[in-house]
């Protein structure tokens, strides 16, 4: 029996150690909590010298935007009014009328500018095109063509604008093509009806996901005594309510420029439970969730086609230059998938298991992005690595020279990947 065992229990090891690692990395950085509201990782990323002979000439990119405001002004102001009436009351604690003052401040920053990106936003990407320029300079010598597209959300807009101008700085006589148009929509941003009908329909999904927010319900009564002097002057689902608002704004006040925190009013094991939920909610409603029948990976299709023809025609013209394309967390996380970039594509069933096979703070952090540079010799052949983040990543496709792969092969790869999906 023990010999039977054995297998499945070595199966299970990787799974075990994923979910340790990442409540983990949450208990040590709360600032990973926020998921897909961490702020960029800025690291110095490796960068392995290419083959002998082979020179940068092309790089496809996609990004997210930067970091943002909350997505709406009223999810700050409902616990700016909770905590003004309550102080109207007589009904804050010391440290409630302190966190009361801090709010006051962030309002200051962050009123009318729901789901705009954040001066650390742009900053996040000028930083990426600077340390792109320096790393591969050749891509953007004299004569190179770069396009720059957009959705038509302002905050991707933005983004592209700080991105294209660093790189001008470096280049000024450097000509990019902007757009922010519907033109580009049905690549950028596409979601077919069946993938909407699954992600907010589908019965089975909402009874798992209800399910699992009760199980991982975190309960708001330490977190009020903290604030108020009668824990009973709000209602129970006022409390779960402030606590939940409380959170969104601890977490999002990394990608902000006022200097507060409200981090601190939380346990870590608290914020941890709070990403469970948020991380469930992205990989039931953007990824490889068993349940979706790949209908989310589906949708970049078109977008993983146009890199494939975008490359083609940059190898087979003689061109260099950069394609840079900008989007949203709901595109990133799904492309990973396709890409099938190591840590993005686990699929699993049990809502319990998510946060084993996927972390999206990991994934689609604040500016996440792909790279995929492209290098050639004077023979003509061409290799191409691929960054996530702005790290070296491996996929699934053949190659005795990582981080290098063959173009041609990636290129049958993810063919192969598109023919599995029946989306020819």
């Amino acid at each position: 029996m023990r010999k039977k065992l054995l297998p499945f229990l070595l199966l299970l090891l990787p799974l075990a150690l994923a979910a340790q690692t990442a409540k983990q990395e949450i208990l040590e950085n709360p600032l990973k909590g926020g998921g897909v509201y961490y702020a960029y990782p800025v690291t110095e990323s490796l960068n392995t010298p290419a083959p002998a002979g082979y020179e940068p000439f092309y790089i496809s990119h996609f990004s997210r935007h930067g970091s943002r405001y909350l997505i709406s002004d009223a999810d700050y102001e409902h616990v700016v009014k909770t905590m003004e009436q309550a102080h109207k009351d007589g009904k804050l604690t010391a440290l409630g009328e302190e966190q009361l003052g801090k709010l006051n401040q962030v309002i200051e920053e962050s009123h009318l500018r729901g789901g705009d990106l954040t001066p650390v936003g742009e900053d996040q990407h000028r930083g990426i095109a600077d340390r792109m320029f320096r790393a591969f300079p050749q891509v953007f010598e004299p004569q190179a063509e770069v396009t720059a597209y957009s959705t038509t959300v302002l905050r991707c807009a933005m983004s592209m604008n700080a991105f294209t101008e660093k790189l001008k700085e470096h280049r000024p006589q450097l000509s990019i093509r902007r757009e922010a148009s519907n033109r580009h929509m049905w690549y950028l941003n596409y979601h077919s009806k069946v993938s909407d009908q699954v992600k907010n329909n589908d019965p089975v999904r909402k009874a798992d996901y209800t399910r699992f927010t009760e199980n991982h319900r975190v309960n708001p009564d330490r977190f009020i005594v903290q604030l108020f002097t009668d824990r009973n002057y709000l209602t129970a689902e006022q409390q779960t309510k402030l606590m939940s608002g409380f959170y969104d704004i601890a977490l999002v006040m990394q990608d902000m420029v006022t200097p507060v925190s409200f981090v601190e009013l939380f346990l870590p094991e608290e914020i941890y439970e709070f990403w469970l939920l948020s991380n469930a909610h992205f990989y039931m409603g953007d990824t490889t969730y068993g349940r979706n029948n790949m209908e989310m990976i589906k949708n970049v299709v078109p977008l993983l086609h146009n890199i494939i023809d975008t490359a083609e025609a940059y190898i087979h013209e003689g061109k260099h230059g950069a394609s840079l394309r900008f989007a949203h967390d709901g595109n990133l996380i799904p492309l990973t998938a396709i890409l099938k970039i190591e840590g993005c594509y686990g699929v699993t069933s049990d809502v319990e298991q998510i946060a084993d096979v996927f972390q999206n703070y990991r994934v689609a952090p604040m500016a996440g992005n792909v790279q995929l540079v492209f290098f050639r010799n004077s023979a003509g052949d061409v290799i191409v690595k691929i960054m996530h983040n702005e790290r070296e990543v491996r996929i699934p496709a053949p190659t005795d020279m990582f981080p290098f792969y063959r173009w041609a092969d990636v290129k049958r790869f993810y063919e192969n990947e598109i023919h599995n999906l029946g989306m020819e």
